[in-house]
């Protein structure tokens, strides 16, 4: 990169930068910040211990996120002062460092810049997550648990709240389901582009005589609701069983029958909670999710019906979206994007922050085009 450039390219990340805080509103964030602020510092804040960690996670969230965008404009400046400095003293090791420093810039401010993309319906809202194991068997569900671990380590590096719902042990490895929430906004937008069949190819682990092993297993992702969506939901029309909260290998973790599973009769859908000690807590958070599998299922038939008046082909866009190739080669590929990585290891961590953007600015394409 040539000096030449430095000041253009500088001129041009500020103007991102620019329509980056006005397209996150950051006075209306610092606004809603100071208000949970004075809702923390209230005395009585955790007689409600559920209201208490919405509101204290939600100001950790928006903490992290202006404190983001304001360190990236802060670098932005210092860099800009930094170019001026080195080309009027000539010192050739300080703009090598200015250069690396906005090549550095560069790749944040792209990757926040994805957030402007989001501008679905439900885009800004907290994200549920269910993650169901597929043909394979152990091999399956013990990739379910791989999936598992890297969206939440994933959410971890991002400092986002992770609540779990329900976890189904399965009787030799792994998980059978999973279902947890990320409270943090835009979570949904976000993590919408994960949904589909993920499939995992590798030595199988569990196979005596060492073959390779391909096993599959779905990602669902669907957006929190709030009091104002309208889900219709009469109560003949769900089922409720309750039974034992139960551990890995199928082990009983409860004495009593807290855990709750809501059967939607007329679809079918099932959701299960079991994370609270209470059976009332647990019907409450199942029926957060069933609605909010309600909604999304509703919005998918929505779609499809326009997609076939329209025509579209690409109504299940999701549905086979990413392979984990172990072995023979080493191998992360999305089959939508062809971004790809080598280092699996670092994916299966939670480094999927570049398969997400790709995603979303992938998705973003086809609705524009």
């Amino acid at each position: 990169m040539a000096a030449v450039d430095f000041s253009e390219l500088i001129k041009e990340l500020d103007q991102t930068m620019t329509s980056i805080e006005k397209v996150l509103d950051l006075p209306k964030l610092r606004m809603e910040m100071d208000e949970l602020q004075e809702q923390v510092g209230a005395p009585d804040l955790w007689d409600d211990q559920a209201n208490a960690q919405r509101v204290t996670g939600r100001l950790s969230v928006l903490q992290a996120e202006v404190e983001r965008v304001e360190s990236l404009r802060q670098r932005l400046d210092d860099a800009e002062v930094l170019v001026e400095l080195s080309r009027e003293e000539g010192d050739a090791d300080s703009l090598t460092e200015a250069e690396n420093e906005i090549r550095r810039l560069q790749t944040a401010v792209e990757s926040l810049e994805v957030r402007t993309l989001l501008s679905g319906e439900y885009d800004e809202r907290e994200a549920i997550v269910t993650i169901r194991s597929g043909a394979g068997g152990d091999d399956a569900t013990d990739f379910t648990e791989m999936l598992q671990r890297m969206y939440t380590r994933w959410a971890e590096r991002h400092k986002y709240p992770v609540e779990v719902y329900d976890t189904s042990w399965a009787e030799g490895a792994g998980i059978k389901s999973s279902t947890f929430a990320v409270r943090a906004p835009y979570a949904y937008g976000t993590l919408s582009v994960e949904s589909g069949t993920h499939r995992l190819v590798r030595i199988s682990p569990f196979d005596n005589q060492g073959r390779r092993q391909t096993s599959f297993a779905a990602v669902e992702v669907v957006p929190v609701l709030e009091q104002t969506d309208e889900i219709d939901l009469p109560e003949e029309e769900v089922r409720i069983d309750v039974y034992r909260s139960s551990g890995p290998g199928g082990q009983s973790v409860n004495t009593t029958d807290s855990a709750v599973r809501l059967t939607h009769l007329p679809t079918g859908t099932v959701v299960s909670c079991q994370n609270e000690k209470s059976q009332l807590q647990n019907k409450a958070s199942a029926m957060v999710i069933l609605k909010a599998k309600l909604l999304a299922l509703k919005k998918a038939e929505e779609r499809a019906h326009l997609d076939e008046l329209r025509g579209d082909a690409n109504a299940s866009w999701g549905d086979q979206m990413r392979n984990y190739v172990l072995n023979p080669y080493q191998l992360v590929k999305d089959l939508r994007t062809e971004h790809e990585s080598g280092n699996t290891q670092a994916v299966l961590d939670g480094e999927i922050d570049d398969f997400i953007e790709a995603g979303i600015r992938w998705r973003r394409s086809g609705q524009t085009d």
